[in-house]
């Protein structure tokens, strides 16, 4: 049987008994895997708990395989057996880590049953804590050692102290040899280097002494040839202090006829300088007004971004409205298609138009640094104008001093002339820029009002298809209801053939004959409702005696069939009959035919007919209104044409 030893260390345990206060203990960890070959290759987990204080303490456990799958079973572990002993040191290690604090995270609890730790069997919790609860992660019951167990216990750690003790002995033997050794060997060291020293001193007294005797005649000469030096340096300096006198004459005469230029140059500045405030002051008036004509220009953008919203809805909302009318409107739906670019359009536009004000914004915002900066300048000009004034009454009192701070001054007024002259230029660069930025911000104005007319005239488009949207959904219902009254008319037809008491003459097509008026010039075709009259007058002629002129049901259906025959006559002879139509329509000023010669408000291409169409000529608000359409009391065999439809003055009021 081999063991493989895998952790050994002391740990802090937390001792918990029935009845008695918990305490601290440090008790060591002994994990072993013990590999057993015979009679079947198996390896078992050894867990062993003693005290280094006390050597009675111990505690063992043994997990077999099959013991491990019931524990897992029991407290639901997810690891196999030949990873569990790597886990279970993982959680002594953070045990170990987390003991010094004073709330740990994680810890190891010994609970007994009994009051106190004397051969009982004892449970093993790896505890997590948190603020809600403690979690066990792992639960191990171990037994107390017996008296055999813990006296091999106690032979194995009284072999490996005499172990331990074996290995101490030869190991302080050989350090006190090393040591021997080292101290000889540094002593005969000690003895060589002395002597070196002694011979070092020797030679560093003597070379010192030739030293100082070389130096002592040098400084004799050295002092020979400074005193030489000096007389040669007096005469030198004798000459050059007359010359320099004529020099300072001379120059003393350049400074008086420099300071009078200077003092014309100054005017001149001082003149400059209270112009340029005026024009900064202009400036910034300038500037404040442009600055509130942005803000304006801002409000009058968000007021025309709401008025694009609140019309994109509803332009989404007729967009729907137009999508149920699919085949008859698609013309229309075309027309809603290109006002949505055109709003888009305008969009895009206006955004264009806010990044340039924001770009011009941005300007404005630099043009006030740059003359922030300018004003600055000036002021910093004026200062050393001042200092420059105080300098030269300065150099008129104090003629000693002139020579060094003449020079200085000389410097100095180069640089200011220097400085006056790049800040003049700076000056006249901001002017231009400033009148330019103007010149750009009346171009935007101009601009801008440009936008607002096309917002404005896409208003009023959108407007004008709100109402056309409107017309066209009003002819599009009094369309419907025709057809369902030519529809209604078609399925009474159908009993009508049955009758034979007709009163209508038929062609040989199988269609009624209508009556054309050749001498009064009207050659297209007779409306139904003419027909109906014609069919009425009959059955009032030869019912006169009746006292009310009710139709009868034969005369109905016989309306219908000419009313459904007329509407096909009309669909071939549409072509013919347009242009003398209008023109009658023109010249008599008739509302008669109010369905085709007032659009509605709609456009002419709506009013194209095709060869499918149903026209409308003859039905006019005047002829539905008759009396001939009102509705009567419907006979059992008959129903009311009330019944079947409403009559088509509900969809032309007034």
């Amino acid at each position: 049987m081999a063991a493989e030893r895998i952790f050994d260390r002391a740990v802090s345990v937390r001792v918990r008994g029935c009845g008695c206060e918990e305490r601290r203990l440090n008790v060591r960890v002994n994990i072993e895997l013990l590999s057993i070959s015979n009679p079947v290759h198996k390896k078992d987990l050894a867990v062993r708990l003693t005290d280094d204080t006390d050597p009675f303490f111990l505690y063992n456990l043994v997990i077999s395989e099959e013991d491990f799958q019931s524990l897992k079973s029991q407290q639901g572990l997810l690891v196999d057996f030949s990873a569990f002993p790597q886990k279970f040191i993982d959680l002594l290690q953070q045990c170990i880590q987390e003991q010094n604090k004073d709330i740990p995270r994680f810890l190891l609890q010994l609970v007994s049953s009994a009051p106190a730790l004397d051969h009982t069997p004892v449970s093993l919790n790896v505890v997590e804590t948190n603020p809600f609860k403690h979690l066990t992660h792992l639960s191990l019951k171990f037994l107390p050692g017996t008296d055999a167990e813990i006296k091999k216990f106690l032979a194995s750690c009284l072999k490996c102290l005499k172990e331990d003790k074996t290995i101490l002995e030869e190991k302080l033997r050989k350090t006190e040899e090393d040591l021997t050794r080292q101290l000889s060997y540094t002593q005969q060291n000690l003895s060589e280097k002395s002597r070196e020293l002694d011979k070092l001193k020797n030679e560093w007294t003597s070379y010192t002494t030739a030293l100082s005797n070389k130096h002592s005649q040098e400084l004799t000469s050295e002092k020979e040839r400074a005193l030489q030096a000096q007389t040669q340096y007096q005469q030198q300096h004798e000459q050059q202090k007359k010359e320099l006198e004529n020099l300072h004459q001379k120059s003393i005469q350049q400074l008086q006829n420099r300071l009078s230029e200077l003092e014309v140059i100054n005017k001149d500045l001082t003149e400059r300088r209270y112009k340029g405030d005026s024009t900064v002051r202009e400036l910034k008036a300038k500037l404040s007004g442009l600055e509130d004509e942005c803000q304006r220009a801002k409000q009058e953008v968000l007021s025309l971004r709401r008025e694009n919203t609140t019309l994109d809805a509803e332009c989404h909302e007729k967009e729907k409205l137009i999508n149920q009318l699919q085949t008859r409107v698609a013309v229309l739906e075309q027309e809603i298609k290109d006002k949505d670019q055109l709003i888009t359009r305008t969009k895009e536009v206006l955004d264009a138009t806010q990044e340039q004000k924001v770009i011009l914004e941005e300007s404005t915002e630099e043009k006030h640094r740059n003359i922030e900066k300018l004003e600055t300048t000036i002021k910093s000009l004026s200062a050393e104008l001042l200092k420059a004034n105080e300098i030269i009454k300065k150099l008129q009192g104090d003629l000693k001093t002139l020579m060094s701070k003449l020079k200085l001054k000389n410097t100095v007024t180069i640089q200011q002339e220097k400085l006056l002259a790049e800040k003049e230029e700076k000056l006249q660069k901001e002017l231009r820029e400033s009148q330019e930025m103007g010149q750009s911000l009346r171009m935007k104005e101009q601009e801008v009002c440009k936008l607002q007319e096309q917002l404005e005239s896409t208003i009023q488009k959108l407007e004008e298809s709100k109402q056309l949207l409107k017309t066209n959904e009003n002819v599009i219902t009094w369309l419907n209801k025709q057809l369902s009254e030519v529809e209604i008319a078609k399925k009474l037809d159908t009993p009508a053939s049955a009758h034979g008491g007709g009163r209508a003459a038929v062609s040989p097509h199988g269609m009624p004959d209508r009556p054309s008026f050749h001498s009064s010039g009207i050659s297209h075709p007779i409306s139904p409702l003419y027909a109906f009259q014609n069919f009425l007058e009959p059955t009032h002629s030869k019912n006169g005696n009746a006292q009310c002129p009710v139709p009868k049901a034969g005369t109905l259906t016989l309306f219908f069939c000419s009313l459904s025959l007329q509407v096909q006559l009309n669909s071939q002879l549409s072509k013919l009959s347009r242009c003398s139509d209008a023109h009658t329509a023109l010249a008599a000023g008739h509302p008669a035919n109010k369905e085709n010669g007032d659009q509605l408000g709609l456009e002419s291409k709506y009013f194209k007919r095709k060869d499918d169409s149903i026209p409308l000529r003859g039905l006019s608000q005047n002829t539905l209104n008759s009396e001939y359409l009102r509705p009567y009391v419907p006979t059992k065999a008959q129903p009311s044409p009330k019944a079947v439809g409403t009559p088509a003055s509900a969809y032309f009021p007034g």
